[in-house]
């Protein structure tokens, strides 16, 4: 079994990612790599579309997000602490472009991801974030997949 030296794991603070998390603290504390939380807000509609009135209006909801999630992920990464080094790090854009874009700027050896398993309709409809990720990633990809997800333990 290969050694891993830093491990993503997106979060969308669903069941579905702590379940992901829980995985990816497994590994990390196994292989004693650091772990990288990272969560992407989505931007729509697309910056470009803005409109220059709505511009501001759309700069300070995204930035209210992003500090939505920072806090969130201070939060996260505090009950997750221990031996194990976490960072945390917000973007914005396209999910699946933004996770790849990340592993690969932070030479991540694994992305763990989480994912609600969808199939059907529901899946071509919509896509599928973690198939893009697994598709285009620069490391191996652990997709998580629970039927019933418990919620993340805070205590560690």
């Amino acid at each position: 079994m290969p050694g891993y030296s830093k491990i993503v794991v997106p979060v969308d603070f669903s069941d579905w990612s702590a379940e992901a998390v829980r995985h990816a603290r497994e590994l990390a504390a196994r292989y004693n790599a650091p772990l990288h939380l990272l969560h992407v807000i989505e931007r729509w509609p697309p910056a470009a579309s803005v409109t220059d009135e709505l511009y501001p209006m759309y700069h300070q909801y995204v930035e209210r997000l992003n500090a939505q999630a920072t806090k969130q992920l201070d939060e996260l990464a505090a009950s997750l602490s221990g031996s194990i080094p976490i960072t945390h790090v917000t973007r914005a854009g396209n999910v699946p472009d933004e996770i790849v874009k990340y592993a690969t700027d932070e030479h991540a050896d694994l992305i763990v991801l989480g994912t609600h398993g969808r199939s059907g309709l529901s899946h071509w409809l919509l896509g599928s974030d973690a198939e893009k990720v697994v598709r285009t990633a620069p490391c191996p990809v652990l997709v998580v997949r629970a039927r019933a997800p418990a919620p993340l333990q805070t205590s560690a």
